[in-house]
């Protein structure tokens, strides 16, 4: 008799209970139907294919983009004592070989793959000969024009349908808007899908958005409250990866960058030496981090502004993926907003693509400079709707204080109309401060009435300013005339003072009060010698078999076994993350670590 999907779960995991909707997903599948299911990095989406192919006859194929996702995932999935593998590119035929006898002898159950690979025809013939009960598609947002990480090879795996007509379907990723929803739907042709969307919201992650002005210092100051904690600061540029951590290196912070264009020797010394703790802070472009399940980053840090909301909730996602606070901090200048601008106007996409892209890249522009709570805006964004606060937000816990600006936004209105509405945001800001520039001279500038009507407020006051009147549309861009400031029709309405405006001053990042989030009650007294001493054990254990040390137990385990301090097996087995495999392999090693003291 096979084991239920409950003993899988407690045996091979070490879990007592799914969570939401994990088993309605299961049996979903199970029952031969197609799913999509949208659920949040670290909600335990793996789980929900996982199971159905321990507990079924076939095997499970899953469809990954990067080798790094694949190797990380067969690698846990062994340590539990599941029979997966990987094929790729990097995989020596021998090996393959050795692969497909076990796939012959049904003795390996998963099969890990790309889609280049997969959809190769040799492949495809080969799987053809196997029982596959199930296909996962993981990271589906990929096949979508509408996602953040468009792949067209993964446009190619519709396709499978005709191969494995007989095979369930289930794809999966933890960003997708409604349309992108839509559209993994149709371009796999999954059949009458049911869809399972969780929350997307992350409780355990606090967010901040700031002005990027002197981002740098307020970086250094964010690290040095997060001293001895692992975290990402994603650039946009391989150039900038190597700035930021250099200059960091230059304040006395630790830090090391990782890109593409860095020789594969080096980027996997880089990611081996964070995986392992060994560094805490990497500054990299925005592919690092997918084939990481490293659970204890505690903060991930947005050097500039992401491309749109599906990037920026996949990459802070990077954060607290083992259940315990972490911090997310954006920072987004206007320059941000015009270069990625420019990055859609050069880019070879249809015109439709490019308008779409605009669309998203004014959402994000409206979510890094809003007063409003951003988890709302996030929420929103997914077609999750709700009013209250989210209370783990910075404008929720530090609600920005706001005053009458209405003069201030009259002096912009009126340096906008009297330049004929021809110019971008640093000439208005140069103007109003009575810069002498010599294009401000040569353009008559100079002479017009709210010429250095501004010059007690410094830059960056008037940029924040400016930028809070662009958010509530008391003035526009005109994209098409290299981004001139141009009037609204609420523009007269203030200029005449029948309408007033608020505005929040700028607080840089080292002044803002501090709010601690109300954490929940626990149980758990942590030993620190003994959880000092696990780890200690898991990191030599690590090393010698050549594995992060989160792949053989996560901090929460380790401080579960501090708290209840375990004596037997059976004791053993309660923790939560113990199943039968890792109990044969350690359970010795602790209880006699356990016993030591």
């Amino acid at each position: 008799m096979k084991p239920t999907i409950h003993q899988i779960l407690k045996s091979t995991f070490g879990y007592d209970t799914f969570r939401e909707p994990q088993e309605e997903i299961i049996n979903h599948v199970m029952g031969g139907k197609d799913a999509l299911v949208i659920m949040p990095t670290g909600g335990g989406k793996s789980i929900c294919y996982q199971i159905p192919a321990l507990a079924s006859d076939g095997i499970t194929i899953v469809v990954s983009p990067l080798i790094a996702l694949m190797n990380d995932q067969v690698i846990n999935l062994q340590e539990v004592g599941v029979e997966a593998a990987t094929i790729h590119s990097n995989v020596p035929p021998g090996e393959i070989q050795e692969i497909e006898r076990k796939l012959n002898n049904g003795e390996t159950k998963i099969l890990y793959l790309s889609p280049e690979k997969i959809n190769s025809e040799m492949t495809q013939r080969y799987l053809s000969t196997l029982n596959i009960g199930l296909i996962a598609i993981d990271e589906a947002h990929c096949v979508s024009v509408w996602g953040n990480d468009f792949r067209p090879d993964y446009t190619k795996l519709a396709r499978l349908r005709n191969v494995f007509p007989k095979s369930a379907f289930i794809a999966l990723t933890a960003t997708a808007d409604s349309a992108t929803q839509e559209d993994i739907s149709r371009q796999l042709e999954l059949r009458e899908p049911r869809k399972f969307l969780s929350s997307f919201e992350r409780k355990n992650i606090t967010t901040h958005a700031h002005p990027a002005q002197k981002r740098l210092d307020q970086i250094a100051h964010i690290l040095r409250e997060h001293t001895g904690d692992s975290g990402i600061i994603y650039c946009l540029s391989r150039k900038d990866t190597e700035k930021v951590a250099s200059k960091l290196n230059m304040m006395g912070l630790n830090a090391k960058h990782y890109h593409a264009g860095m020789d594969a020797e080096s980027r996997y010394r880089v990611q081996r030496e964070f995986q392992s703790d060994e560094i805490k802070i990497i500054c990299a472009t925005v592919a690092f981090g997918m084939g990481i399940d490293k659970p204890n980053i505690r903060f991930v840090i947005h050097y500039s502004m992401p491309k749109n909301m599906e990037a920026y909730y996949q990459e802070i996602g990077r954060a607290g993926r083992d259940g315990e606070e972490s911090v997310a901090h954006m920072f987004a200048s206007w320059g941000d907003f015009l270069m990625l601008k420019r990055f859609v106007d050069g880019s070879e996409g249809k015109e439709e693509f490019k308008r779409v892209q605009y669309e998203k890249l004014e959402r994000m522009w409206e979510f890094a400079s809003t007063t409003d709570c951003r988890t709302n805006g996030i929420l929103s964004y997914f077609g999750e709707y709700r009013t209250e606060g989210c209370g783990h937000c910075d404008n929720c816990l530090n609600p920005p204080l706001k005053k009458d600006g209405s003069i201030n936004a009259q002096k912009v209105l009126s340096a906008i109309y009297r330049c004929g509405q021809s110019v971008g945001i640093e000439m208005i800001i140069d103007i109003l401060r009575g810069s002498h520039k010599a294009e401000i001279r040569n353009r008559g500038f100079d002479q017009i009435k709210t010429f250095g009507a501004g010059r007690e407020i410094n830059r960056l006051t008037w940029k924040n300013y400016i930028i809070q009147m662009i958010n509530k549309g008391i003035v526009g861009v005109d994209y098409s005339r290299g981004s001139c400031l141009i009037w609204t029709p609420l523009s007269t309405a203030v200029l005449k003072g029948e309408k007033k405006i608020k505005l929040a001053d700028f607080v840089p990042t080292e002044k803002k009060v501090k709010v601690k989030k109300k954490r929940a009650a626990t149980n758990i007294i942590v030993d620190d010698s003994l959880f000092g001493r696990l780890k200690a054990w898991r990191l030599a254990l690590a090393r010698d078999k050549s594995v992060p040390p989160y792949v053989i137990f996560k901090n929460s385990v380790l401080e579960e076994i501090s708290s209840a301090k375990p004596k037997t097996d059976m004791e053993l087995l309660q923790i939560s993350g113990i199943g039968d495999a890792k109990l044969k392999q350690y359970g010795e090693d602790i209880i006699r670590i356990i016993r030591e003291e």
